[in-house]
């Protein structure tokens, strides 16, 4: 039972959930701005390490082995959702934050993955809550979180684009037309 093959999953979502907390935790020069909530990121956080926790839970009570095909998905959508990130990351450059903050001086970004969807952040977060359950073959928390996850989504989500429409006005109206809030080419 303890293989090696049976440690690697949990050792990859380790490094995954590893990662990202680097990613978290890296100074970036940015400028600051007025702070308009800071509780979904907070709320962000504790969905992960429930599904980081959950997952890695569920892999051993049901003593779950490697699944190839799931292993190979997870680090797809990982390595998928490191890449948007920084991709967004990027674009945004001195305006990005891990809060909703508008500066004076913002600019609208449409830039990189901006031009496919409006929040590419939170589709790599998706990816991401996906890969870890994929690594681990956790079927039940990829049910679970997404009830969890998709109520903090659409809160963060709706606060972000008020706080947009505030700043750029109808030239964000018309963004919002045109290019989805989330997912690539899926209109909701």
């Amino acid at each position: 039972m303890f293989t090696p093959s049976f440690f690697l999953p949990i050792l990859s979502a380790c490094l995954v959930t590893a990662l990202r907390m680097l990613e978290i935790a890296t100074k970036r020069n940015t400028i600051a701005g007025p702070v308009r909530e800071k509780w979904s990121l907070r709320l962000f956080l504790l969905v992960g390490l429930i599904m980081f926790g959950g997952s890695i839970a569920e892999y051993l009570w049901e003593k779950q082995t490697l699944s190839w095909p799931f292993f190979a998905a997870g680090w797809a959508c990982a390595l998928l959702s490191f890449y948007i990130r920084r991709r967004a990351i990027a674009a945004l450059g001195k305006f990005w934050s891990l809060h909703v903050e508008i500066r004076d001086t913002h600019q609208f970004v449409q830039a990189g993955p901006f031009r496919f969807v409006r929040h590419p952040t939170y589709f790599s977060m998706i990816l991401e809550l996906l890969a870890i359950g994929l690594l681990l073959h956790a079927v039940i928390m990829l049910l679970v979180i997404p009830v969890l996850f998709f109520p903090v989504l659409l809160w963060r989500i709706r606060m972000e684009e008020a706080a947009l429409i505030e700043k750029f006005g109808g030239a964000y109206r018309e963004y919002q037309k045109r290019v989805p809030a989330v997912v690539p080419f899926w209109r909701a």
